[in-house]
């Protein structure tokens, strides 16, 4: 009997944009997976190529950008499909939390018709009255107090931590089988940040999500658990267990890096 292929495979990706002096690659041999309800940590500093691994998955490399490889989503070979069709994948299957929760947010809407609205553009609800009901549970799922009283809140009438998990809530509501967070607790104190954290293994155990998660902050990774892969110069130089590679690294450039930097990777 053949083993189920993992909930993403992304094999030899390479990424390049134009430069005064010609191309210049930001990724360069990229190999991972993730099986379903586990969590992979890209942990790098800043211009690692950590984020472009991330877009590159979603389909938002940028303008101008030149990529090779592989990116498999369970059964679906990503790189072979148009851009309706990945706009399609993007919500359903593969959900996306970034690190300041207003580029999910419309501030204009209150929290509740915003949900209902994914539901029904992906076709998860069978209409406007089914999807307004699923609301309340969705927001439960994320980990929202009071769910009715969130659901007809505006953004900005949330705290940072509310406003998060309401992100993730718009992340999540289809049932997606990867979610990818960039830098996701950046912007909140150590408590929330230990709280969306949790939430993240929940949505993993109970639900089988995969977890993609971009950050420099060492103890984020070490919380997330699951796998880490560290990123230096757009390659990945060490991945295995994130006790053991946040312990006793095998690569130089890691151990460096646990040394100078114990806390955060700026």
């Amino acid at each position: 009997m053949s083993a189920p292929r993992p909930a993403l495979a992304v094999e030899d990706l390479t990424v390049g944009y134009p430069g005064p002096e010609g191309p210049v690659r930001a990724v360069d041999g990229v190999c991972l997976h993730i099986e379903p309800g586990d969590a992979l940590v890209l942990l790098g500093e800043s211009g690692s190529g950590k984020t472009t691994v991330a877009r590159a998955v979603l389909g938002l490399p940028g303008r101008g950008a030149r990529t090779g490889g592989r990116i498999r989503l369970g059964d679906t070979d990503l790189r072979t499909l148009d851009e309706r069709s990945l706009a399609r994948v993007r919500g359903r299957r593969i959900g996306y939390v970034p690190q300041d929760p207003t580029g999910s947010l419309d501030p204009l809407r209150r929290i509740g018709p915003q949900l209902t609205e994914v539901l029904l553009r992906h076709r998860v609800a069978p209409g406007r009255r089914a999807a307004r009901a699923a609301v309340p549970g969705i927001l439960a799922t994320a980990g929202i107090p009071d769910p009715e009283r969130i659901a007809g809140s505006y953004p900005h009438e949330l705290s940072g931590g509310l406003r998060q998990r309401a992100a993730i809530a718009l992340a999540v509501c289809c049932g997606p089988d990867l979610l990818i967070a960039d830098e996701p607790t950046t912007a909140l104190d150590a408590l929330v940040r230990g709280q969306v954290l949790d939430l993240f293994g929940a949505l993993r155990g109970e639900h089988g999500i995969a977890l993609l998660l971009v950050t420099h902050d060492l103890s984020v990774a070490r919380r997330t658990g699951g796998r880490v892969a560290v990123m230096r110069d757009g390659r990945i130089v060490e991945t295995g267990p994130a006790g053991q590679v946040l312990s006793r690294p095998g690569h130089a450039f890691t151990a460096g890096l646990l040394t100078a930097r114990p806390g955060e990777l700026r």
